[in-house]
């Protein structure tokens, strides 16, 4: 009897190999292709585009986004202006709005990817059994959400609504949802920010693949950036929690710079 794995060491696993740039999957019966017959594409046919209309799924949605933030002079503002943004369809299924938590002075600013099911139920960031794992790691390095300044931690996500079964944000998600966080970055001023998992390395760095972009510092809105594995992976791979403790050492002694 074949031996079954769970689905998320499964979907782990897969995970695993689009880090290591695998892009197409092995078949079990191996595929003679020169026997396979030649087929010539056809020639699409050109068709006029629809005229795009307000609401419908063309609107350009990153353009009000960035009309929307340009009105948000402080946190409080930037707040009001994603409740009152309804280009997302995400909003619609999600129970609250999950902004940010923590100090708005202290010096470091974390950016996760999006909601799960406890944020969304909490309304805040990083809650739940990653939220608890999230607040070990940086109790470690003598931080927490409670305090301001050096020893305090301000955090938010790249999106402010659960996606539906936790599913992973699609492209248009997270671009919709730049203009807001590259406000909130501008509003907060921290001095260093973390990236944890792909979607905010993605959002702010245009980049994916946090194995290897990990252990590096790099800039976003000329701060400098440290991405991390995000929680959730360290609970699907507990092995991963030595890199992350070299980034935790990394952000400690970048902050020791700047004091």
């Amino acid at each position: 009897m074949e031996s079954q794995i769970d689905y998320w060491t499964a979907r782990a696993l897969l995970e695993w190999q689009v880090e290591l740039g695998a892009t197409e999957a092995i078949q079990d019966v191996p595929v003679d292709r020169y026997a396979l017959a030649t087929v010539v594409p056809k020639k699409p046919v050109a068709q006029a585009e629809p005229p795009m209309q307000a609401g419908s799924p063309d609107t350009d949605a990153v353009s009000l986004a960035q009309q929307a933030v340009g009105r948000a002079s402080d946190l409080a503002g930037l707040r009001a202006a994603l409740e009152g943004f309804g280009h997302c369809d995400l909003k619609k299924g999600a129970q609250n709005l999950v902004f940010a938590d923590g100090d708005p002075s202290a010096k470091v600013m974390v950016i996760g990817e999006a909601p799960g099911r406890d944020e969304d139920r909490q309304g805040v960031p990083f809650a739940g059994s990653a939220g608890q794992l999230f607040d070990k790691m940086f109790a470690a390095i003598g931080m927490t959400r409670s305090a301001g300044g050096v020893a305090g931690l301000y955090v938010t996500n790249v999106l402010p609504w659960r996606p539906p079964q936790n599913r992973d944000p699609k492209p248009d998600e997270i671009a919709m949802m730049v203009p807001f966080v590259k406000r909130h970055i501008e509003l907060a001023r921290p001095d260093l920010i973390v990236l944890m998992g792909n979607v905010p390395c993605q959002a702010l760095l245009g980049r994916r693949g946090i194995t290897r972009l990990r252990g590096n510092w790099h800039e976003v809105s000329g701060i400098p950036a440290l991405p991390m594995f995000h929680p959730d992976q360290l609970l699907r791979n507990p092995l991963a929690k030595r890199e992350a403790w070299a980034d935790l050492l990394s952000l400690q002694a970048k902050l020791r710079e700047m004091v």
